[in-house]
């Protein structure tokens, strides 16, 4: 196992791509850590600065107490999983196995030891003397993870590897990743575009957008303290509510626009005067912190018209707009309601919001303070 530590890394391509943007971040020893974000944000990219697939343009990328800039791959006991599995089909499990420790010249009986280890692990021994194509995704799979973990890396990096599978597999195969992460305590890098794996996987979530880092956190913090506009649209499904507002605070309470209306909301001591000089402030609500209202509730209930509904069984998602049809007011958010709700299409639909689950962002889009 090792920590792998980025500073001021840069990775710019001959063409001129700038993929990665002055990165320093810390990845400890035994970590499970997610890369996540949009297609070409640059996650695979910093994957295979720390495999040795792609040389550093600038700074210093550690592994353990080992600056690896000039290493080759395979000095750098790294192993990856790639979204493809790269299995070769003509040879059976046990031979995939077998392969990258016959190239490193181990022994038979550390071979034999390690295969055996590695299969009784992923719960594949019952298939060691079949093809690749003669498995399902879901055991492919688990050959891939198999195949790095025989050579008992320091560092384990998975590149989207359940891309491929279907919707069901996808939720069974992440579990067993994570299971296995904690019970071995390896080092894990794991790189997705899909931000449910990122929040259900992560010890810690590494948020990216055009080569920069946006955030780093533990889930419940990403979700609860986005730190700017973007991860507050980005993490979450459906995600979070953002609209332009105006803010104003009196000495008794303090109130913000949404749409054409105005409702009560809190704001931090720490924030007052943020706000108040501010001249243009976006506001993000949660889907959840939308409440069905009851009567008048204390700051209002937000008047909103239903113009889709989905049921979820759990839950019910109501897409309505608050304001009249081609006012410049106009808005388009989305409630999520506990249940089911028969809510008709073109109905009024009387909502409150949490005052506590309001987040403010200035003009450049960073979070303003809790």
């Amino acid at each position: 196992m090792a920590r792998v530590e980025f500073e001021h890394v840069e990775k710019i391509y001959a063409e001129g791509t700038h993929a990665v943007v002055d990165c320093s971040l810390q990845i400890a020893d035994g970590e499970l850590m997610v890369f996540v974000g949009p297609s070409g944000c640059g996650k695979s990219t910093l994957l295979r600065l720390i495999a040795g697939l792609e040389p550093v343009t600038s700074g210093t990328l550690r592994i353990g107490e080992r600056v690896v800039n000039d290493l080759a791959p395979q000095e750098r006991n790294v192993a990856m999983v790639f979204q493809d599995y790269a299995l070769y089909p003509f040879m059976s499990v046990r031979r995939n196995l077998e392969f990258p420790l016959k190239m490193r010249k181990l022994s038979r009986d550390e071979t034999r030891r390690r295969v055996e280890w590695a299969a009784g692990l992923l719960d594949i021994a019952q298939v060691l003397d079949r093809l690749p194509k003669q498995l399902s995704g879901g055991q492919r799979q688990r050959v891939a993870m198999g195949r790095a973990l025989v050579r008992e890396p320091s560092v384990f990096l998975l590149d989207e590897p359940l891309s491929n599978l279907d919707a069901k597999l996808r939720v069974q195969v992440r579990a067993e990743i994570g299971q296995l992460q904690h019970r071995m305590g390896t080092t894990m890098i794991y790189v997705t575009h899909d931000q449910v794996e990122a929040m259900t996987l992560g010890d810690r979530v590494t948020v990216l957008q055009q080569g920069r880092l946006q955030q780093v956190a533990p889930p419940r913090e990403l979700y609860d303290r986005p730190a700017n506009v973007f991860v507050a649209g980005f993490i979450g499904n459906p995600p979070m509510n953002l609209f332009p507002t105006r803010v104003a605070v009196e000495r008794d309470h303090t109130t913000m626009t949404i749409g054409d209306q105005a409702v009560g909301i809190r704001v931090s001591a720490a924030a007052r005067d943020l706000v108040a000089r501010a001249t243009r402030l976006t506001a993000g609500v949660r889907p959840e912190a939308f409440q069905l209202a009851a009567g008048a509730a204390a700051d209002g209930p937000v008047r909103a018209t239903i113009e889709h509904v989905e049921y979820l069984g759990h839950e019910t998602l109501a897409y309505v707009r608050i304001g009249n049809v081609g006012s410049s007011a106009a808005l388009r958010l989305v409630a999520r309601v506990p249940g089911m709700h028969e809510f008709a299409r073109g109905a009024a639909l009387p909502l409150s919001i949490d005052p506590a689950q309001v987040h403010l962002f200035d003009e450049a889009g960073r979070a303003l303070p809790a």
